[in-house]
């Protein structure tokens, strides 16, 4: 098998129902954070990463997606022709990461969660490894999660899950790690994934997070998850389950990654990214931080 990962899937075909009604006409993965959708952050992590072919896993209603990475020639020229030369170049530029990423979009088939559309993608891969993101969170790091799980990988040759620490009583709202091994430098060697265990019952002091390097074996666990969910028609198809399947007979590791991490999957999850974005902009950031100390500063008695 390849040590080399080129490849990605984007699973982006879920409903958003934690932000309705925000999310009723627009895709959660269009809402901004900062100057950009959150998937376009998720598409320049995997371009600085050095992949070159992107699968978007979509469903109905996700058409805002397609247009977004779309070049739009006219619209570039128009702005020119009216002066507006530093909003061309940013249009150019989003179209330009469609080609530099190869993006492509595929609807997804088959029972609801979130291994379908990674079982979907992967038709088309072969044996090859591929990288897997969430596309409603937001990493802010000097070398891109991405890179840093691509790393582990080329280490390993094995799945890896990217984790981060988290605080005790944070345990109920992740996938927590069974870690057996430390080998130094964020990497461990993970034997399962404990879903949302009470602090007491963590195995470990880690989170799993949005990023795996998926290999066929994971495929395998997914089409084998499927086939019972045809049979029985019972849960969901999610990847976690089938990395723990496979991690009972195989080496599976987790990688610390490096880095600030955002999710945007609920309300106030967003604000927070949007709030931290904001403040971190060189331009809009010192309006912000002002505007928020005349807020939080004492009130005039009436």
């Amino acid at each position: 098998m390849s040590k080399t990962i080129r490849r990605a899937v984007i699973p982006a075909a879920g409903l958003g129902s934690r932000l309705l009604p925000l999310t009723k006409a627009t895709p959660k993965e269009m809402l901004p954070v900062g100057d950009k959708p959150v998937i376009e952050h998720t598409v320049r992590e995997l371009v600085a990463s050095g992949i070159t072919d992107i699968t978007i896993v979509v469903s109905g209603g996700k058409g805002l997606i397609q247009e977004h990475f779309r070049p739009n020639p006219a619209l570039v020229s128009q702005l020119r022709e009216e002066g507006k030369t530093v909003y061309a170049d940013a249009v150019e530029e989003v179209g330009e990461l469609s080609r530099r990423g190869h993006i492509t979009y595929l609807h997804q088939q088959g029972p609801y969660g979130n291994g379908t559309p990674v079982l979907n993608a992967a038709r088309n891969f072969g044996d090859e490894p591929i990288l897997v993101l969430w596309p409603d969170d937001v990493f802010v790091a000097q070398v891109p999660r991405a890179q840093q799980l691509i790393r582990a990988y080329e280490a390993t040759s094995c799945p890896v899950l990217a984790v981060m620490p988290m605080a005790a009583d944070d345990s109920q709202r992740y996938g927590v790690p069974v870690v057996k091994e430390d080998f130094g430098d964020g990497l461990l060697r993970v034997t399962g994934l404990v879903e949302k265990p009470k602090p007491q019952d963590a195995p470990s002091a880690y989170a799993a997070i949005g990023g795996y390097v998926v290999t066929p074996g994971i495929i395998d666990e997914l089409r084998e998850e499927t086939k019972r969910w045809y049979e029985h028609r019972t849960s969901e198809i999610y990847l976690t389950d089938a990395i723990n399947a496979y991690a009972t007979a195989h080496a599976v590791y987790g990688q610390v990654i490096q880095g600030k991490w955002y999710d945007t999957g609920n309300p106030l999850a967003y604000l927070t990214a949007q709030f931290a974005a904001a403040l971190a902009d060189p331009e809009y950031g010192p309006h912000l931080r002002k505007l928020a100390d005349e807020l939080d500063g004492p009130t005039t008695p009436a």
